[in-house]
């Protein structure tokens, strides 16, 4: 009967010191500390005229709002942070102009593999784009807006829109 009880003694010894290891929740640790002194990421729908949008794997924008100044330069930085070629699970980001029909342009993108999902009959329609990249590269572009309002941007990879698609406010 002895090792039983040496065990049960053993187990409370134990309980007793983790509970113990716990605190009472108000210290915090270097490592806590650490992490609360670094600056927060901008908020979606912060206005600024400086965006970055990332892709990945998984077909999903990380951001499906931005918002941007009118009559002044935007500059936005596409990076495709999955590791897959781009003739798999290619992304870009396609700004398409007020009253635009998404579905019909994507349909239309389906069959521009040639110039990178961007379809020549559709260039009236975009106000801006990327090139198409691989995970693991970026693109920037700038461009400006004049008429305050929301305007679609895409992927046009085949396929992708359905799930990469967002709204860029500009106020």
């Amino acid at each position: 009967m002895k090792k039983p009880l040496n065990l049960a003694l053993l187990g409370l010894v134990f309980v007793l010191t983790l509970d113990s290891c716990g605190g009472d929740g108000t210290k915090n640790s270097a490592a806590t500390q650490s992490i609360e002194s670094q600056p927060a990421a901008p908020a979606q729908g912060t206005v600024s005229n400086v965006l970055t949008l990332e892709g990945n794997d998984q077909m999903q924008y990380n951001k499906n709002e931005l918002t941007a100044l009118a009559n002044k330069t935007i500059t936005l930085t596409f990076k495709h942070t999955g590791t897959l070629d781009k003739n798999v699970m290619g992304h870009n980001f396609v700004l398409l102009k007020q009253g635009t029909d998404i579905n019909a342009f994507a349909q239309k993108a389906i069959e521009a593999k040639a110039t990178d999902y961007i379809p020549k009959s559709e260039i009236a329609s975009i106000i801006a784009h990327t090139k198409l990249i691989s995970g693991g590269e970026s693109d920037t572009i700038t461009f400006e807006i004049k008429d305050k309002g929301t305007y679609d941007f895409i992927c046009s990879f085949p396929g992708h829109v359905a799930m990469m698609k967002g709204k860029l406010i500009v106020q």
